[in-house]
């Protein structure tokens, strides 16, 4: 958290617009070959034969999203391209291609940038998806960074919310509630860092639950992993806004109701510890927290002998008539309405 004063700052003004994208761009190779031309022209040119194209487009806003006083630039740029693979994950999809537009204010100097682009092509490279164009423009209200994803589906391969049918299974890849509390210890030592500067956190001990936070992972491995084992979800969402949001989504968009079982949701023990540290119930933080980045989906169940032993899927509940209503059944047996208490991107 201490800053290094003696860094080198170039002023964005001295390359100007399109030196700055070129500059920023230059190491992105092209991976796909749906690619045939990406940044350098009025558009990118993208050729998929006959196959469906999913797109999808999030915002993310200093101040609102993300704090630079414990996000490093590089897990920004990683994390702003996370956020929309998952979404078109959770469309069935292959991620293909992105598109990446920011805002800076004049405090962000040249090598800020190349920080923030380090990160966007690690994420790129890994999940083997092109960078093929964006936009770059100032700002008074510091830095915005808007990413736009676009992945293509095989055949009829693609899931909606709105498939889930009556005694399907409700299952979910990995486990809740550490990008939350993850950024609670963040959060608490942002503050002790104010009080004494020269203070250094020992974060070893929520090493998971900060990684979880600042560096999550889109879940492309399921994807693979469901199409290897032949099962294709009824209905699937990734796990963004809270568990409860998400499952509601589904529900509501399906027309059905669902049990969701508070002892079978997957908690880490570090989300546990941390969670009887903070005082705060796991199970709240499990449903509410955001940020998982997980992949929450129906199955039916004749599929259920297909991932039953698998270690990245837990069956958490099952869909019900949309009469029987959304229920969290507790570990003592109580029935209580599921409520959407997690991100709400306009509440103050």
């Amino acid at each position: 958290m201490i800053e290094d004063k003696n860094q080198q700052r170039t002023q964005l003004s001295d390359l100007g617009e399109f030196g700055l994208i070129d500059h920023l761009t230059k190491h992105f190779k092209i991976k796909q070959n749906s690619t045939v031309k990406g940044i350098g022209d009025d558009a990118a040119v993208l050729k998929f034969d006959d196959k469906k194209i999913v797109v999808t487009t999030d915002l993310l806003i200093e101040g609102v999203h993300f704090d630079l006083g414990y996000m490093p630039l590089k897990h920004l740029g990683y994390k702003a391209v996370m956020v929309n693979l998952s979404d078109v994950y959770a469309m069935n999809a292959t991620a293909t291609q992105i598109t990446v537009s920011i805002a800076v204010s004049n405090r962000f100097p040249l090598e800020a940038l190349e920080d923030l682009y380090a990160g966007i092509e690690a994420a790129s490279a890994l999940y083997q998806v092109d960078l093929v164009g964006g936009d770059t423009t100032s700002s008074n209200k510091g830095l915005l960074i808007s990413v736009t994803a676009i992945g293509t589906l095989e055949g009829d391969s693609e899931v909606y919310r709105s498939g889930a049918k009556p005694n399907d299974l409700l299952v979910v890849s990995g486990d809740f509630g550490a990008a939350y509390m993850g950024l609670q210890v963040l959060e608490r030592e942002k503050e002790v860092f104010k009080v004494n500067p020269n203070s250094q956190p020992d974060l070893e001990l929520y090493s998971y639950i900060i990684e979880r936070q600042l560096k999550p992972e889109a879940r492309q491995d399921i994807i693979k992993l469901l199409k290897d084992l032949d099962v294709k979800p009824t209905s699937m969402i990734d796990v963004s806004d809270g568990l409860s949001s998400e499952i509601i989504h589904i529900c509501k968009q399906s027309q059905v109701g669902c049990d969701l079982y508070e002892e079978k949701i997957p908690l880490d023990p570090q989300v546990i510890s941390t969670c009887e540290e903070f005082n705060i119930d796991s199970t709240t933080v499990a449903l509410n927290g955001g940020e998982d980045y997980e992949l929450l989906f129906t199955i039916s169940q004749d599929d259920y002998t297909k991932i039953k032993a698998n270690p990245n899927l837990t069956v958490i509940g099952h869909i019900k008539e949309e009469r029987e209503g959304l229920h969290l059944v507790t570990r003592a047996d109580t029935r209580i309405p599921i409520k959407a208490q997690g991100w709400k991107g306009f509440n103050d």
